[in-house]
């Protein structure tokens, strides 16, 4: 008797088991953290009428079942829980029941926070960034580059294929990332993105808890993570609130019919973000840049839908304290409710109080980008929490005067707007990024102009930004395609014949420029007055543009000069000199003692340390 009761229970086991398997196909977030201030956690539960089961949480100590909501699709429960600050790690049990039976148990994990993991240290202005797509970047792992489960298999032949470039490719990159002088990398977008075509450039996911296998596993993300901080260097992970990719697995069976904007006919998004600010907007203009479609393969997220709002806010706090990234990008920051992207910002800053998330707004007048800046008093009384914006104003300034042979004005005009932003040093400022022509051909391929605009994105205020394959001058003549902007990185594939990191191939103007970023960049690491110091300028006089960052302590004077050879008068800039000029130019380290001129040649920039 004692045999076949054992023989059963293993039987009831197993089958239990199968039952569970079958029952469960996604539970989402994968794990929670005790000790989190986001400590009440909606579970999504997807599976074949898992609706029909009634949940009941067997008795763990200081953790509560919440409620167990419904929607219209019976595939999916969304399960609460409430976490006391006092619960300890372990695994919890839930109970799916039927007539008051136990069919099947889901065990859910509550782990141990990781050491400091709430006081991340965010990017800030001592850092500089330097932008990758991973696909175009450094193939570290070739047997990856197919995936089976993957839809688009590799093709480096085709621009807007897949190429191969992943994860470990960034990780045996590090070193010569940092060599160059950046303290910090900001990837795009690295989770699944299992589209037919096109998907390699990340930002039409399709499972926000996954990284896409072809780029690795989370696992290898984590560790390239912690490899990026052993090695003082912090990792930005670019994130998409607005929408996901139509291959998305809930795409094909939503919870309900408000999970995504929907609308009768296809609709895309008219992106006219002053609607945020004027005060004459129609609804119908309003709602169709927040609810329409960014394009036919990206469905637009109702962020309104609480539920939807819970998955996205608990998604990203899954990712910092999995991974312990050091920052966020946020892509297409206006376009979700706005609201919405107030109270996730908050969630997260509450959980990381010196984390950094930088929102993309891509306008060109800082009047609309200050609006979603922390601190700005806003005419329609909207606040908001996001502590940096990308620069896109000084970015088009910075061409166009750099473009114009006559001046310096454009940005020196637009940097006089600063007085719009609550906090200009948090903002991220680039020569270009993954999304526009790269600098080099903005600038027709003039490697002088590029130079100069490295160092004004090196000194001025704020947070610089460079994108990879600046430094040795990759460009896109000819074409705005972003397969091409986004061409692969010389020497990141086994057989190149051109190598960036051996130099191997390089013209002795690529080698030029790359030394000159090094030079400039590992400077910076270690300048506070460029840091933190304060700004003044003066305006722009025959093709030179001179401005100083200072403090207590320091001076660094930045000229830059677009036209030809020309000498300045010390005593233009007694404001702040005080007298003749002392100090060493740290790019050629000439000295200069009691001068009161200075010679300065064609197309170049000097940066002084003033004595």
């Amino acid at each position: 008797m004692r045999i076949t009761s054992f023989f059963t229970w293993i039987l009831v086991l197993v089958l239990t088991q199968v039952t569970a398997q079958n029952s469960i196909s996604r539970l989402e977030p994968p794990n929670w953290w005790v000790g989190m201030e986001y400590n009440t956690v909606e579970l999504l539960v997807y599976g074949k009428d898992i609706a029909t089961f009634d949940v009941a949480l067997k008795p763990y100590d200081k953790v509560q079942l919440q409620s167990a909501k419904k929607v219209t699709n019976p595939n999916y429960l969304f399960i609460t829980l409430q976490i006391d600050d006092t619960a300890k790690p372990g695994h919890l049990a839930l109970e799916f029941k039927k007539n008051n039976s136990v069919v099947f148990e889901q065990p859910y994990e509550l782990k141990a926070r990781t050491n400091n993991r709430k006081n991340i240290e965010g990017f800030n202005t001592s850092d500089a960034i330097y932008l990758i797509t991973p696909d175009r970047f450094v193939n570290g792992n070739p047997s990856n580059d197919a995936v089976s489960g993957m839809v688009e298999q590799p093709n480096r032949k085709d621009k807007g294929g897949r190429h191969g470039g992943d994860v470990q490719g960034i990780v045996n990159s590090l070193d010569a990332i940092k060599d160059m002088g950046f303290t910090a990398i900001w990837t795009n977008p690295i989770l699944e993105n299992n589209m037919p075509s096109y998907s390699y450039h990340g930002y039409a996911i399709t499972d926000f808890y996954k990284v896409d296998p072809r780029y690795g596993s989370n696992e290898a993300y984590r560790a390239m993570v912690e490899k990026a901080s052993e090695k003082g260097m912090k990792v930005i992970m670019d994130m998409i609130a607005n929408h996901c990719g139509l291959e998305h697995w809930w795409m094909k069976d939503l919870p309900s019919d408000d999970w995504i904007n929907q609308w009768d006919t296809y609709t895309q998004t008219n992106h006219k973000k002053t609607v945020v600010l004027d005060p004459y907007a129609t609804k119908k203009d309003t709602k169709e840049f927040f609810d329409g479609w960014f394009v036919p393969t990206m469905p637009d997220l109702n962020q309104r839908n609480a539920t939807m709002a819970n998955y996205l806010i608990q998604n990203t706090l899954w990712w910092i304290e999995y991974s312990g990234i050091a920052g966020i990008r946020m892509d297409t920051y206006p376009y979700p409710d706005m609201y919405f992207m107030r109270d996730w910002t908050a969630a997260v800053m509450a959980e990381y109080p010196n984390f950094n998330i930088v929102g993309e707004e891509w306008v060109l007048r800082p009047t609309i980008v200050s609006y979603w800046q922390k601190g700005k008093e806003n005419a329609n009384g909207y606040t908001s929490e996001l502590k940096s914006v990308m620069d896109f104003p000084i970015q088009h300034a910075l061409v166009n005067s750099l473009n114009d042979t006559n001046s310096w004005n454009a940005v020196y005009e637009e940097l006089g707007q600063d007085y719009l932003y609550p906090d200009p040093n948090n903002l991220v400022i680039f020569p270009d990024n993954h999304d526009m022509s790269r600098i080099f051909t903005q600038l027709n391929e003039d490697a002088a102009l590029v130079k100069l605009a490295l160092t004004y994105i090196a000194t001025v205020r704020g947070i610089p930004q460079i994108y990879y394959g600046t430094e040795i001058l990759m460009g896109n003549k000819g074409t705005e395609d972003h397969g091409i902007i986004r061409t692969d990185y010389p020497g990141g594939w086994a057989k190149d014949k051109v190598n960036a990191f051996t130099e191997k191939g390089l013209t002795a103007e690529q080698k030029d420029v790359k030394a000159y970023l090094s030079k400039l960049f590992n400077w910076r690491k270690n300048a506070e007055v460029i840091h933190n110091g304060k700004l003044i300028h003066f305006a722009p006089k025959d093709n030179v543009y001179v401005f100083f960052r200072y403090n207590e302590n320091e001076k660094v004077m930045v000229i830059l000069n677009k036209g030809e050879a020309t000498t300045l008068n010390v005593e233009d800039y007694l404001e702040v000199l005080g007298g003749n000029l002392n100090g060493t130019e740290i790019l050629t380290n000439k000295t200069y003692n009691n001068v009161d001129h200075i010679d300065i040649a064609a197309k170049t920039a000097m940066v002084i340390e003033v004595k």
